[in-house]
């Protein structure tokens, strides 16, 4: 049975429609991974695009900047009353003569390519700083994705203590039941419960606040759900991290110090331009003159400009010699910075692994081993149970010691790659 043009029209619109919702719920949340949160924000974020848009309008000044003035023209009708034999008339051809006249501005040798360096340079300088947008908000991204795996493992971890807790009051219950121990026993185990579900809705809460702030980073809604951090990105080896090839890196790459850089080359070609103003520019012109109804003479012309205000250039060369002054100091001190800061976070790094290093082998299994030692003690009667909490705080300070230390290494791999300009 064949079924009607329209009903089959619908059917097709119809299963296109499942197709592109189910399409849509099927699309994975960002925040999985540090690379779905930077792909989102590459796209969506409009402070980047912003900067983005601002250098390709940079690079569009280089044409207009570079190029000659636009010719003028003008029209002179002479005698219109032709010695008084004629009322004043507005027809070429009826006037006693007229004079057309077509001006071409001409700069001095050289002016024009300094101008479109300079313009290229200023162009180059946004394409920096929109690099350097992007960079700053990677880094912005990685540290806030670091931060909420803090808080989640954080959370996780609690949740495990909770149910630590409750099956050590559990046990003092028991003890308490058989005349072993005393009420305080249960008591307190129900208090650390407290403190520990107090402790949760605080994470939480700045969890909450975290990532209200990474859906600001994505220009998503700020309730707009994420997808819970999976695993931090992998560290770097140590060969990567050499500080000497890192800081050829940075002062090769660093988005700040190649905006320094173009804006020192447009200093000193807005010096020799302001050294160019001492000669004068051209204008030149030709003009045929009409009588009646045809061209009876033709005139050239030329006019240039006199740099007689001596004064008021050389203040101009003073003023491009301080700014090219400043901008080589600006870069001086932009580099000294740069160097610092990755010379601090290589040094961070350093310790989070040493202190990683150290809770991994024997911190945490020594609390281990203490909290094992201290549960039998106090199931025999041999310790307390604030001898057994001790023990269990232990713990789980060591295991937040190992993720506070990775997590600062992130934080530090971050900064460094925001100090390259690109990912290690």
């Amino acid at each position: 049975m064949k079924l009607p043009t329209s009903s089959l029209r619908f059917l097709l619109l119809a299963l296109a429609w499942i197709w592109s919702t189910a399409a849509q719920a099927q699309e994975p949340l960002p925040g999985a991974s540090v690379d779905s949160l930077l792909d989102y924000a590459r796209a969506h974020n409009p402070e980047y695009a912003a900067m983005r848009l601002e250098a390709d309008a940079a690079s569009e000044r280089v044409t207009p900047t570079g190029a000659l003035p636009d010719p003028r023209f003008r029209v002179e009708l002479r005698d219109i009353t032709k010695f008084g034999e004629q009322n004043p008339t507005l027809a070429p051809d009826r006037v006693g003569s007229t004079r057309y006249l077509l001006m071409q501005d001409v700069p001095w040798f050289g002016k024009r390519d300094l101008k479109r360096g300079i313009a290229e340079l200023e162009a180059e300088g946004a394409k920096g700083r929109a690099m350097g947008s992007w960079t700053d908000l990677s880094a912005r991204i990685k540290s806030a994705y670091a931060q909420l795996y803090y808080l989640h493992r954080n959370e996780q971890l609690a949740r495990e203590i909770l149910d630590l807790m409750t099956r050590l009051e559990k046990i003092a219950q028991v003890r308490y039941a058989g005349g072993l121990s005393a009420q305080q026993d249960v008591i307190r185990a129900q208090v650390e419960q407290t403190g520990m579900r107090a402790e949760l809705i605080a994470l939480e809460n700045e969890h909450h606040h975290l990532q209200v702030r990474m859906n600001a980073l994505l220009a998503r809604p700020p309730g707009a759900p994420l997808a819970e951090p999976g695993q931090l990105r992998p560290v770097p080896a140590p060969a990567q991290l050499d500080y000497s090839a890192l800081e050829e890196r940075v002062r090769a790459r660093n988005p700040l110090l190649f905006t320094e850089g173009a804006r020192i080359k447009s200093a000193e070609k807005s010096r020799e331009l302001a050294y160019k103003n001492r000669y004068p520019d051209f204008t030149f012109g030709v003009s045929p003159i009409q009588y009646q109804n045809a061209i009876e003479e033709w005139e050239l012309m030329v006019e240039l400009n006199l740099p007689l205000q001596q004064d008021s250039r050389r203040a101009q060369e003073r003023e491009s010699e301080t700014m090219l002054s400043a901008a080589r100091a600006r870069a001086e001190a932009t580099a000294n910075q740069v160097i610092a800061e990755l010379s601090e976070n290589l040094a961070g790094i350093e310790a989070a692994r040493r202190t990683e290093m150290l809770t991994v082998s024997s911190l945490l299994p020594q609390a281990e081993l203490t909290f094992r030692a201290a549960l039998a003690g106090y199931e025999n009667g041999k310790i307390d149970f604030a001898t057994l909490l001790d023990a269990q705080r232990q713990i789980r300070q060591a295991k937040l010691s190992r993720i506070k230390a990775q997590v600062e290494v992130q934080l530090r791999l971050a900064e460094i790659e925001r100090l390259l300009g690109e990912d290690l």
